[in-house]
């Protein structure tokens, strides 16, 4: 072994645990194996090099340079990975499939809610006129038949007539715009039995 590759091998067994203290900085979480592995790949590196009898003016910064690119490789290639069968460390008993299908669960309670006030929105937006008002005025400003009797100047009778007729055109809008979701709102069609005379 010549002169250059005797120094080289000497500082990476004099600084040896420099090194992998050094590459364990870089990483937070880096075991001892990590840092040494780090370590071990660089000096391969530079003796599997061809020129290695050509000089280097600084070894030890070159060295400490190339474990700090080595420690950014190690950043681009870990990918971190989890079990959908481990517990969440901040929540003992809680496994994350649990609470990705939460997530899922709450993304399309969610999603239909949305369709729902739309297609509410629209069925309401056909209403007459007379009919969106009192539906508007008692189910979301929450204003009593009371109240709108005296402000309208409408008997309460005539008013309750209309918020049903309102409820009736609303519930067949809805059918008409998604039959297969709001099919149940309707009511079943009842069969009248004549009675002989």
């Amino acid at each position: 072994m010549d002169s250059a590759k005797r120094s080289r091998s000497d500082f990476f067994s004099r600084e040896r645990k420099r090194l992998v203290g050094y590459v364990r900085t870089l990483i937070d979480d880096a075991s001892d194996r990590d840092g040494e592995d780090i370590v071990q790949d660089v000096a391969l590196g530079i003796f599997d090099k061809g020129d290695i009898a050509a000089p280097i003016e600084n070894f030890s910064a070159y060295v400490y340079q190339a474990l700090r690119n080595r420690v950014v490789d190690y950043f681009r290639r870990r990918k971190t990975t989890a079990s959908l069968d481990d517990e969440l460390p901040d929540q003992p008993g809680l496994v994350l499939a649990d609470v990705l299908s939460d997530l899922t669960k709450d993304a399309s309670e969610a999603l239909t809610r949305d369709e729902v006030a739309h297609d509410l929105d629209e069925a309401i937006g056909l209403l007459d006129e007379k009919y969106r008002s009192i539906f508007v005025a008692t189910e979301i400003e929450g204003c009593t038949f009371q109240e709108l009797s005296v402000e309208w100047g409408v008997p309460i009778g005539t008013l309750l007539a209309r918020k049903s007729r309102a409820m009736k055109k609303i519930k067949e809008s809805l059918c008409e715009i998604d039959p297969g979701h709001y099919s149940s709102l309707l009511p079943t069609e009842r069969t009248t039995h004549e009675l002989p005379s």
